[in-house]
């Protein structure tokens, strides 16, 4: 095969892909609208209302596993999973610090799934260490500024270190994130932080905000959605490289 026949070929395999990658997005997007659409308050906390809401989640660890020749949960499919856990755990407000948990643990499994091979990037020029400065600083003053309310609530106790170790988990996500150099991996933590921060604005009293759960769920969808692509994007990066070394051997 030659020059012309390759790069034509590639051009096919390429729009095969898109279309491929749509129709597999469907899924995500029909159960983000009827999320949407229900709107279920939070008032009404069932097990219906925690399947509504997961449901997209859980169309993403399918999207994933699709293009993850091993079908392993470890990696950003095991985030995704856990990811759902704390979506059903959330439905129920006694339920907080367990759902906080599953995504601390998602947080988890989706940096060490940034080490990997597959996200293997090169050596970090100075603008990647300043934005890794900015994303400690902006960690450790969003926890010194929620230390004070947090201590207002009656699981203080729990509360204050449980927040603080989150939000170190969140923080090393996105730095490893950046790592990658991956523009939807990185937009993806990015997005992910500013919901998170809107829940503990809200959740904790500092302020309230009218369409706060419009806000936190949009932004979470598509966190997900976006780290999701990204690793499906490195799949299929990885799986082109390995055709065209067999093609050249």
């Amino acid at each position: 095969m030659d020059i012309l026949e390759t790069s034509a070929y590639d051009r096919r395999q390429r729009r095969n892909t898109t279309c491929v990658l749509f129709l597999y997005l469907l899924p995500f997007f029909t159960s983000c609208a009827i999320y949407f659409y229900l709107w279920i308050p939070d008032s009404a906390p069932s097990l219906l209302a925690a399947g509504i809401k997961a449901a997209p989640i859980l169309c993403l660890v399918l999207l994933v596993l699709s293009y993850n020749e091993r079908r392993s949960l470890v990696g950003v499919a095991g985030g995704l999973l856990l990811s759902a856990g704390g979506d059903f755990c959330l439905i129920w407000p006694e339920l907080f610090i367990h759902g906080m948990g599953c995504f601390a643990l998602a947080h988890l499994v989706y940096s060490i799934s940034f080490l990997s091979s597959r996200f293997s990037a090169t050596s970090s020029s100075v603008s990647f260490f300043i934005l890794y400065l900015i994303l400690w600083l902006f960690g450790i003053g969003m926890y010194a500024y929620l230390v004070p309310f947090l201590r207002l609530d009656p699981e203080a106790d729990v509360l204050v270190p449980a927040i603080g170790g989150y939000i170190l988990l969140i923080v090393i996500m996105a730095t490893l994130a950046a790592r990658t150099r991956r523009p939807l991996i990185l937009l993806g933590s990015l997005v992910f932080i500013a919901s998170d921060l809107t829940i503990a604005l809200t959740k904790f009293n500092v302020f309230d905000l009218e369409s706060k759960k419009h806000i936190i769920m949009t932004t979470y969808y598509l966190a997900q959605l976006m780290i999701a692509l990204g690793d499906v994007k490195a799949a299929l990066e990885e799986e082109a490289d390995d055709i065209h070394k067999w093609k050249r051997s």
